[in-house]
């Protein structure tokens, strides 16, 4: 059954009239009709049947016949990363990190970073088809852009990996499973001072493996080990 998404549905509904967008695809592009089933998701654990009962290509008209909702789980997976100056490598991080799990999505700006403004509209749109895509029924969150300074104080006590030599643990030994954001930074890496700020602030240093990553590469790795970590 193709799988939809539609945030505006909720748990009771007993009729839906999808979006414009949605419709669109629906009865021009993929030629679907009345009495044809379909299934979506709110993206807030919300898992809908439906039959199209006006195929109207504007706002096609659903009857609900099944619904779920998945219980919201307290288990977290917030990775804080900087993003990098080809918005392509931050699209493919949210693709596939939406696939693994990650829960929420920040982006952080400091001294090396390369890109100080973001629209992030694109890549909830990525988040969204990656949802589809691995049948997942939660949508990540995806934070505006704001200064590493600002994200430490309002999110104490997380994990940082940095390239700098020194003491590290692994992230698996250390990860804890709500209220423990992982901070990577840019291609020029953190500052000194960035990472005694976070250390200032309950942060623990994190290795990611002796070979340096690139941007987006460190942030997915430290999403599917906090995953594999949570999977235990």
């Amino acid at each position: 059954m193709r799988l939809f998404y539609d945030s505006n549905i909720s748990i009771g509904a007993k009729t839906h009239q999808l979006s414009e967008t949605e419709s669109k695809h629906i009865v021009k592009v993929l030629r679907m009709n009345e009495n044809d089933s379909i299934a979506l998701v709110n993206g807030n654990g919300g898992y809908f049947e439906a039959k199209i009962i006006d195929p109207h290509p504007k706002r096609c008209l659903l009857d609900i016949i099944a619904e779920e909702q998945e219980k919201i789980s307290t288990e977290e997976i917030h990775i804080a990363l900087s993003p990098t100056k080809q918005m392509e490598r931050i699209e493919w991080f949210i693709e596939k990190a939406t696939e693994i799990g990650v829960t929420e999505i920040s982006f952080i700006t400091g001294t090396n970073s390369e890109r100080v403004k973001m629209k992030p509209g694109r890549l909830e749109k990525k988040a969204i088809s990656a949802m589809k895509q691995s049948q997942r029924r939660f949508l990540p969150k995806i934070n505006e852009l704001t200064s590493v300074s600002s994200f430490i104080a309002s999110h104490p006590n997380g994990l940082i990996a940095h390239c700098y030599d020194g003491e590290k643990s692994i992230l698996t030994t250390i990860f804890k499973s709500a209220k423990c954001p992982i901070l990577i930074g840019p291609e020029g890496d953190f500052t000194k001072d960035e990472i005694e700020l976070a250390l200032d602030n309950g942060y623990k240093t994190i290795t990611l493996g002796e070979n340096r990553l690139r941007t987006e590469t460190a942030a997915l790795y430290a999403c599917m080990q906090a995953q594999l970590t949570l999977d235990k």
